[in-house]
């Protein structure tokens, strides 16, 4: 089987051509291997692009461990961004994933923007006072950390606080992605965000959907869009337009996808 592997400011995809629907998407124990650090080729997740009538292509994401997930943001952009290189769009293009249609652009310097869904006003998460929900596609819960408080977020514990939020009984049975966010003294300097994602079960260097949920959350304390978040894989920005009822439209991911390389496996 031939494979490419990208990555969206560390966030590393095994992308996989499937227009002819020759793989097996049933097949949880082959896309866990394929996806496995040690004995495959090593990724946060496996998507097949595929044809769709109506459509440029169709996105169908997997997680580290075999299953179907949600939507994932740098993985969408990477799939842009594999798209084009396959010739299958030029500039832009009109594409399905599984939370539904997406518009998307690749800028002339590589730069990959990617139309998210609207989103609701947060919500006040079941776990922590001050801690928020929103749903971008997929589920996050997001731990804002002040640095006036003593805490850090270079040393803060992401693995094991987010193994604890992504399985609490509030987010029971199917868990959610939780985000560690710290507290820029300048509301208009890049918010630095750590993520714990369901499905890999693991820290990541970057969260697409994660990183837009922290934006539009950051909006409730000085953010102005477009907001900068800084991922220890690089940095996103991502812009937006605020409803009067609180939520939100005109959600865009913007940062960079990257092919890295390609083989049989």
């Amino acid at each position: 089987m031939q494979f490419h592997k990208y990555q969206g400011t560390g966030n590393d995809f095994v992308m996989i051509d499937d227009r002819a629907r020759a793989f097996d998407e049933t097949d949880q124990v082959l896309i866990a291997r394929l996806c496995h650090r040690r004995f495959g080729i090593g990724a946060d997740g496996l998507i097949l692009l595929r044809n769709k009538p109506d459509f440029d292509f169709e996105m169908v994401y997997f997680n580290a461990d075999g299953r179907p997930s949600s939507m994932c943001g740098n993985g969408g952009r990477c799939t842009v961004a594999f798209a084009k290189f396959l010739g299958l769009i030029s500039g832009q293009t009109h594409f399905l994933a599984v939370d539904g249609p997406h518009d998307a652009r690749v800028e002339p310097d590589g730069t990959v923007r990617l139309r998210m869904i609207d989103v609701v006003a947060p919500q006040r998460a079941g776990v922590g006072e001050n801690d928020v929900f929103l749903h971008t596609g997929s589920p996050h819960h997001i731990h804002f950390i002040n640095p006036t408080e003593g805490h850090s977020l270079l040393e803060f514990d992401v693995c094991g606080v987010g193994h604890g939020i992504r399985h609490h009984q509030a987010y029971s049975p199917a868990g959610t992605n939780v985000n560690f966010v710290e507290v820029p003294a300048d509301p208009a300097q890049a918010w630095p965000v750590r993520t714990y994602e369901r499905g890999v079960e693991d820290e990541t260097l970057s969260c697409g959907t994660g990183v837009t949920a922290v934006a539009l959350a950051a909006s409730q304390r000085g953010a102005t869009s477009p907001v900068r978040l800084q991922t220890p894989g690089g940095q996103l920005e991502v812009s937006f337009e605020q409803l009067t009822a609180g939520g939100f439209t005109n959600v865009w991911l913007s940062g960079p996808a990257t092919r890295v390389f390609e083989g049989t496996i």
